[in-house]
């Protein structure tokens, strides 16, 4: 990400475009086509500015700011990271690994037959299984006896917030977290298949 300052004129960042990636706005909507799917966001703030631009070595996605004041910078910088997320995520995809803990009473994971949830069963001897909801657009995979559960997808945000959905779901409140350390915990994230 290129980053270019003027004194007036404010603050400016360039994403570069991939080959194979295509990168289209139409008023505050922007879209992003690759490999992988599509992901397209509303993305609008007073005094900023997002363009296509061609440049010698390839396209670029521009973001600029009218005003160089701290607030204006940083919402520059968070759109400029939104459409590089969005970039990578059409081109490569991201993932989490999380890892099912339990040391006291045998967890049973498993994807609702619909998708759109993951079902806790037996956390620390409970009758009723706990649900997680699974974001739209995100893949989940219960892999090696239940013990890894592996959330991908194209837009980081749903699947960052999958992963949340399911860990948050087996926090241990009321007991000493030291000793029950049961539970399901991230433990690594990535760009990629996550194989």
């Amino acid at each position: 990400m290129a980053i270019s300052m003027e004194e007036e004129a404010g603050i400016s960042f360039g994403i570069p475009i991939p080959e194979g990636v295509n990168v289209t706005i139409n008023g505050r909507m922007v879209k992003a086509q690759g490999p992988k799917g599509a992901i397209e966001r509303e993305l609008w703030h007073p005094g900023l500015h997002i363009q296509v631009e061609k440049r010698d070595n390839g396209n670029e996605i521009v973001v600029k700011s009218d005003s160089s004041k701290k607030k204006i910078r940083a919402m520059t910088g968070t759109y400029a990271s939104h459409l590089k997320n969005m970039v990578t995520g059409v081109k490569e995809g991201f993932f989490y690994k999380l890892k099912v803990v339990h040391a006291h009473f045998p967890m049973q994971v498993a994807v609702t037959k619909d998708g759109g949830g993951i079902s806790i069963s037996n956390f620390l001897g409970e009758r009723k299984p706990r649900m997680a909801k699974v974001e739209e657009g995100v893949k989940v995979e219960i892999k090696g006896k239940g013990e890894e559960i592996v959330v991908s997808g194209i837009d980081k945000r749903a699947v960052g917030q999958t992963a949340a959905n399911i860990e948050q779901r087996t926090r241990i409140r009321g007991y000493d977290h030291r000793v029950f350390q049961d539970g399901i915990y991230l433990v690594e994230k990535g760009v990629g298949a996550g194989t």
